[in-house]
């Protein structure tokens, strides 16, 4: 389960000795705005002031800012606008209310804009990448963390520079197959905070170093780093980042067992916070705490920090801290056998999960819904005109027959004719027009997806689509060059055809989308072109059932002393581009390292058994249990992890020790 949290970098004033009243700054800032007019001195004092609020008294600094905001305004001042927007932005961060940040950021980003501030531009553009990277939105941070990046080298400020370096680092950290690539953002990082001794930098940077080491079990290089850390960041002034750190050291004393120190270094963390006001920190402590008794066996006093905790979660509005104390109190109420709260609290735990999910489907329902209810009312103005027309000329015709009256019957009768003559053959073009119209579609759906076909009949070409996230099988058959010796022609094309058609029919059971066979190879993806976040599970539901349906198969085959036919499948997920390639004999295919590792699963795989690389096996280790078999090397990727999908895992409730990530945001 992963734990998220901010780290506020050079912004919020921190005290557990001294309160704002005995703050001669503080003081000082509310003298030189009693005595200033409204000119742009006071709206900068109020501006510093709601800075100075901004870590303990969020709800004041969102109060100063405002009144700096509105002053700013009214004097055009928009350097002060900017600046107001941005803390702002901040407080609402602290407080946990991520949307009416990204809001006030965005205005803040405007204003710099406008003024063509390039630093105000990389400091906006960092923090407006943190808050998507807290709400798990990758593509948006990373492209946010990179227009900052871009800014702060054009001006050459290594600070900002060392900033965004560590925050595309924490991007990297979140999945344990790229903490390569985390680590080379972070030691970047690194050395720029080295070379100009920014503490705070190497506050953030070091405790995200520390928790690589964590995940990798290297307990004391983890140790080693975070007391960097926090040697660092008691160094900086008014700092409200120490309890990150603090809770950090924590969770690795956790880890070995050294209870009785975890439980200090977690307190430590929980007393700050609570003297700060930080209900982000605090929730984090308090878990912290929680999941330290409960691992140590003490259970009541576990459960007394998950009921903490639980309330603080609900006021941040934060599923994933709801997630986790739920998961605590109904695990401890299940070890104390008071099972009527640990199905209330499991029932909890389930309905937070689905609140997510069903928000994505209603979603997903309105949209189809409006979609249908639009085409609806095209149709019915379709019939109406339809009719319309239908009607004036019905009118036309009445006319022409009165008209044509004096001229004779036979007149009448001839012009009846040739308008019933016209008609029949109206009908009879039509006809087959429809019928070649839609044995050209049936041709085309054949061969493309539906999406790609429609898009390719609408504009005469099908645009190349990158996708981020995307499961490939391929399959073949052992020892097939043997197995084709021994049958004619026509019997070998008859079985190899009865197959293919068992997998395409697995293949549409699962929304999954063939790609192309090739001799014995058969190769499939799921996510495309539609994406489908369901995908790594319904390819591994598909690669076990075409290995029942060969099982099943061979049987028969055994049974009339025939050779069985040996399935190997592989399977990868990753990023890749799919498009249409020709402009004859149209071949929807996909292209990337995604398909070579696939393939390469697929070629090292055993008969009979489905194995996939570590990447798949992250996504679907909560559902199956899978088998460790080593290692392969490939060619310009390296070292790659190889698993056997053995057998799904029973639903019984598991403990997550998730890490967290560690944000710098700017000022």
């Amino acid at each position: 389960m992963k734990r998220c949290i901010i780290f506020y970098w050079l912004v919020f004033c921190f005290s557990i000795t001294c309160t704002f009243a005995q703050d001669p700054e503080i003081d000082s800032l509310n003298q030189l705005i009693k005595n200033s007019g409204e000119d742009t001195i006071k709206a900068n004092a109020l501006v510093m002031l709601s800075k100075k609020y901004t870590n303990a008294q969020p709800e004041d600094a969102i109060k100063y800012a405002l009144q700096a905001k509105l002053l700013s305004q009214k004097l055009s001042f928009r350097h002060g606008q900017a600046l107001a927007l941005k803390y702002i932005g901040l407080a609402y961060i602290k407080e946990g209310k991520y949307q009416e940040a990204i809001i006030a950021y965005r205005q803040s980003l405007g204003f710099f804009q406008q003024l063509h501030d390039e630093n105000g531009m990389a400091n906006l553009y960092n923090n407006i990448g943190v808050v998507f990277n807290e709400q798990g939105d990758d593509e948006n941070a990373l492209t946010n963390y990179l227009k900052s990046l871009q800014y702060a080298e054009q001006i050459g400020n290594k600070l900002r520079m060392a900033t965004v370096l560590q925050n595309i680092g924490n991007l990297y950290l979140n999945k344990k197959n790229t903490h390569d690539q985390a680590l080379e953002y972070f030691l970047k990082s690194l050395k720029l905070g080295q070379e100009e001794d920014y503490k705070d930098v190497l506050g953030a940077v070091t405790v995200n170093l520390g928790e690589i080491y964590m995940e990798r079990n290297q307990d004391d290089s983890a140790l080693f780093y975070f007391r960097i850390s926090l040697d660092a960041l008691k160094s900086i002034p008014d700092t409200g980042s120490i309890p990150y750190t603090y809770n950090d050291i924590g969770n690795v004393y956790t880890k070995k067992k050294d209870y009785k120190t975890a439980i200090y270094y977690h307190g430590l963390a929980l007393n700050m916070s609570k003297a700060a006001n930080a209900q982000l920190d605090m929730v984090i402590s308090l878990l912290g705490l929680a999941d330290t008794y409960y691992e140590s066996g003490d259970i009541h006093t576990a459960l007394q920090y998950y009921i903490q905790a639980e309330p603080i979660a609900k006021d941040l509005n934060s599923y994933l801290y709801m997630k986790i104390s739920y998961q605590g109190l109904a695990l401890s109420y299940s070890k104390l056998k008071d099972y009527k709260n640990a199905f209330k609290y499991q029932d909890l735990l389930t309905s937070t999960q689905d609140s997510i999910y069903n928000t994505e489907t209603d979603k997903k329902l309105a949209k189809l819904e409006y979609n249908f209810n639009i085409q609806k009312k095209e149709v019915e103005i379709n019939l109406l005109t339809k009719d319309k027309d239908l009607q004036d000329l019905n009118l036309k015709r009445q006319k022409t027959v009165r008209n044509s009256l004096a001229a004779g019957l036979a007149l009448l009768m001839i012009i009846a004719f040739i308008i019933y003559g016209n008609y029949r053959s109206k009908v009879k073009t039509n006809k087959i027009l429809d019928s070649q119209k839609a044995e050209i579609e049936g041709l085309l759906l054949n061969i493309l997806p539906a999406e790609v076909a429609h898009e390719l009949q609408r504009t005469g070409k099908a645009t190349p689509q990158y996708y981020q996230n995307v499961s490939v099988l391929f399959s073949d058959f052992k020892g097939f060059t043997s197995l084709a010796d021994g049958l004619s022609p026509q019997e070998l094309v008859f079985e190899l055809n009865a197959h293919f058609n068992a997998f395409d029919n697995i293949m549409e059971k699962y929304n999954l989308e063939k790609i192309k066979t090739i001799g014995d190879s058969y190769m499939c993806a799921g996510g495309i072109p539609i994406q489908d976040e369901t995908h790594p599970l319904k390819m591994i539901y598909a690669a076990l059932e075409m290995q029942e349906y060969i099982k099943l198969s061979n049987q028969k085959r055994m049974e009339t002393d025939l050779l069985p036919w040996e399935l190997r499948i592989g399977i990868h997920t990753g990023p890749l581009v799919a498009g249409v390639v020709g402009r004859k004999k149209y071949a929807y295919d996909i292209w990337g390292t995604t398909v070579n590792i696939a393939s390469r699963m697929e070629s090292n795989g055993e008969s009979g058994l489905v194995n996939i690389s570590a990447a798949t096996y992250e996504l679907i280790k909560h559902e199956y249990e899978c088998m460790y078999r080593g290692k392969i090397y490939a060619k310009n990727i390296g070292e790659i992890d190889m698993y056997l999908v053995e057998r799904k895992i029973s639903n019984t409730l598991q403990l997550a020790q998730k890490l967290p990530a560690f944000n710098q945001l700017t000022t």
